[in-house]
Formats: C-alpha cells, sequence, structure tokens
C-alpha cells in the first residue's frame, strides 16, 4: 500500500471514531435529558418548589377557570420557580383537576422546557357528608370508590405529570365534622392503589400518600394511635403532614403571645419574634409526627402537604382576635419556612397560590379566602414583591391584569396595617 493510501486510511479511521464517540455522547445527553422524574426526585428538592393550587375567580365553583385562565395561572406560578402543584379533588362536577393536566401538556407542547407536575388528591368523604342527615363517620361514602377510579385514571392518561396521588384532604382529623372517616377507609384506599402498583396497573414510580392533619399522622393526642393509623404510616410511600401556627394563634395561642420580658421591644421586633415562634411550633408538629413513626419502627419521608398564613381576617384572626392577620406576618412566615424546609430536604405545598373567594363566599373579609400569595386581580403579595422587583412576572398578566405589587409597593402603608401579637398575659386573662 502506498504511503499516501496509508495515511488516508488513518486518517478515515481516526474521523470514524470521532464521529462514534460523538454520536455516544450525544445519545447519553439525550437520555439524560429525557430521563422521567420520579417524585422521590421531586419530594424534598429545593429545585421543585411545590405550592397548593386552585385557580378558582368566583364566589362559586361553578364557574370552573378556564383552559386559558389556567394556563395564565401556571406560566405565574412557573416565573416564581413553582414545579410542583397539589390540587384536592377529582369529581364530576368539578373538572379543575384534569383541567391543570390539560392545561400543563399545552404549555409542555408549546415550550419543551416548561416543567411542571402534580400531587393529585382525591377527595374522601364519610357517609351523608355535607347533607342534611347526620354524618356517620364509621361508614364511607359511596362516592368515595369512583373518585379514586378517576384518580387512577387521569395519573395513566398523565403519567409524565401526575407524580403523586393524595387520598383524602385533613378526612381523619376529628375536627373535620362535616366528612371525616376512620383512618381504616384511608388505609384501604392506599393498599387498594399500591396493589394496582404491583400489578402493573399503575406506574411503579407513583408514590401514594394521604394529606392530613399533624394529629391525624400520630403528632397528636393519643386517642389517633390506632392500629389502623400504624398500618397506613406503613403502607404510604411518605407521610403528608400538615401544620398551622396561624390557627393555633387563636385555637393553642400559649406561643403566640408577646412574653413580660419582651413587653418594651420595638412592635416589629415583638412581631418578628412572635412569627420565629410560629415556625417552631410548626417544627414541633413536625417532630411529633416524625418521632410517632419512628416508634413504629418505620422511617420515611415525612413532607408538608399544607401551611399557610391568612392576610384578611375579620374573625378569630384579625383586630378582635389573636391579631395573627396581615401581609406583613405573611411574608415573614412564608420566607422563614421555605428556608427551613429547603434545608432540611422537606417539600412544602405552601398554602396557597392565589386567594379563592368560594371558600367563604358569604364572608368576603373571612380568612379562608386571604391566605393566597396573590390577589384574585392579580396583585403580588408583599411576601412575593421581591419577585416583582426582579422582573419576573414581566409580560405575564391574570385575566388582563399585570402582576403589581399589594400597597402599590408602599411598605409603610403596609406597616400601618400591621397588629402586635396580644401579651401573654391578655392570652391568659381570656382562656
Amino acid at each position: 500500500m502506498k504511503k499516501g493510501n496509508i495515511i488516508a486510511c488513518v486518517l478515515s479511521l481516526f474521523i470514524m471514531m470521532s464521529c462514534n464517540e460523538e454520536n455516544k455522547k450525544d445519545q447519553e445527553s439525550s437520555t439524560q435529558t429525557t430521563k422521567e422524574v420520579t417524585a422521590k426526585d421531586i419530594l424534598g428538592n429545593p429545585d421543585y418548589l411545590a405550592i397548593s393550587y386552585g385557580g378558582y375567580r368566583e364566589k362559586s365553583r361553578d364557574s370552573q377557570p378556564t383552559i386559558p385562565q389556567l394556563k395564565e395561572d401556571l406560566k405565574i406560578l412557573a416565573a416564581m420557580g413553582v414545579k410542583v402543584l397539589r390540587t384536592y379533588n377529582v369529581q364530576p362536577k368539578l373538572p379543575h383537576a384534569s383541567n391543570i393536566l390539560k392545561a400543563i401538556t399545552e404549555l409542555k407542547a408549546e415550550d419543551e422546557n416548561f416543567e411542571m407536575y402534580v400531587m393529585l388528591g382525591a377527595w374522601i368523604d364519610c357517609l351523608n357528608a355535607w347533607t342534611d342527615k347526620e354524618p356517620d363517620h364509621n361508614v364511607e361514602s359511596p362516592n368515595n370508590a369512583g373518585e379514586i377510579d378517576r384518580a387512577v385514571a387521569l395519573a395513566n392518561e398523565y403519567p409524565d405529570i401526575v407524580k403523586v396521588i393524595a387520598v383524602g384532604n385533613e378526612a381523619m382529623v376529628k375536627w373535620a365534622t362535616s366528612y371525616y372517616v376512620q383512618p381504616e377507609v384511608i388505609l384501604k384506599w392506599v393498599n387498594y392503589l399500591q396493589n394496582l402498583k404491583k400489578e402493573g396497573k399503575l406506574s411503579k414510580d407513583l408514590w401514594i400518600t394521604s394529606s392530613d392533619d399533624f394529629a391525624s399522622w400520630g403528632g397528636g393526642e393519643d386517642s389517633y394511635h390506632v392500629e389502623d393509623l400504624e398500618k397506613l404510616v406503613k403502607a404510604v410511600d411518605y407521610i403528608s403532614m400538615h401544620t398551622y401556627p396561624y390557627h393555633n394563634t387563636h385555637y393553642n395561642p400559649e406561643f403566640w403571645g408577646v412574653p413580660e420580658a419582651h413587653s418594651n421591644m420595638p412592635y416589629l421586633t415583638k412581631i418578628e419574634m412572635a412569627m420565629e415562634r410560629s415556625i417552631k411550633f410548626a417544627q414541633k408538629h413536625y417532630d411529633s409526627v416524625t418521632n410517632y413513626m419512628k416508634s413504629l419502627g418505620v422511617n420515611k419521608p415525612v413532607h408538608i402537604g399544607e401551611t399557610g398564613w391568612a392576610t384578611t381576617s375579620n374573625g378569630h384572626y384579625g383586630p378582635n382576635g389573636s391579631r395573627a392577620t396581615d401581609e406583613y406576618k405573611q411574608g415573614l412566615y412564608f420566607k422563614q419556612m421555605r428556608r427551613w424546609t429547603d434545608r432540611a430536604g422537606i417539600s412544602c405545598f405552601y398554602f396557597e397560590a392565589f386567594n379563592e373567594q368560594w371558600k367563604d363566599s358569604h364572608n368576603a373579609k373571612g380568612s379562608e379566602n386571604h391566605f393566597g400569595l396573590i390577589t384574585i386581580d392579580g396583585k403580588a403579595k408583599f411576601p412575593i414583591w421581591d419577585l416583582v422587583d426582579k422582573g419576573v412576572f414581566e409580560g405575564l398578566t391574570r385575566d388582563g391584569n399585570t402582576i403589581t405589587k399589594t400597597y402599590n409597593g408602599d411598605k409603610k402603608a403596609l406597616l400601618d396595617d400591621v397588629l402586635v401579637p396580644p401579651s401573654e398575659v391578655e392570652i391568659m386573662a381570656n382562656k
């Protein structure tokens, strides 16, 4: 073979090897890009911020948000860094959750970089719940089976989006007197879903839980510590617990009152210290659940399915009550809660994204209507004023309204509405 031919062959071989290596790298890169994200990857990962989401604008859920309205909201949440949403039911007359899944699918088709996942709730009731008959907490509603079937169908239709199914929302806690069930009902449906996974009828990577008050997960009174709860703790893939220091400023206010030793401190300092005590109160709830779980010989993830702070109240939490309610306190709670849970590797489905006025439709200033980080007409509350400043909402609207700050961004005006919590002495006197 001539020298020139030998050199040509060597060059050709080198080029072929280089091309093969590049193709191999491209294939590996493509595999990494298309790797399916699972619940295990998402939960506890601070890169996947979680939030509770309801897109209702009106005073009745009969007025369902349209797909375009949901897409508007989802773009706003994505701009905030949110990648995981929690929904609450899949009832036939309320297609909100299925419409969210459709909206996410459309957004993903329009933008390959759009990323959003869902913790899909299936609502669970007792017999006679929400009727004029006496609720029977020892018998489940016949509607529960259909609710579970619809959740399964949606999880299978949208496996790239639905990563968790939550059986029930505060469905075991005894203060939910209109509808709560015994743990055996939740256990029954959790086991049913886990068996579907084993049979290949649901994705093996789909995580199953129930989202309930910390007390229902063993962190409260001994009356909750029953055998079916022990079995449930062992059956779920993780525990989704709720904690609300906000509500406890009225019901269990020992942590909330300003100590006598702090009486001469500046009023903002008193408020900031009260909010620090609120975070510790939530941490105590979290620890109570993890300790109960570990006492059963179980060690699995515990995440926060719900916590939040309202900004308006004319009831227990307002000026004539615990004086817990305003945007400044919400801002402190939101920032501190995110800081704690991110550092601790805990997912926190903060409640909630937007105000919803159907929750207390006959009382405009009822606290349940005002847990959102954003108002119904698209004003960002104090906790996320900094995101407005950073321009993350530029070009985004809600029902035609650009995302601007509440109080027109005037912090002094905001602080004029802030009330100092009562003293410990006042709280004790009112008990």
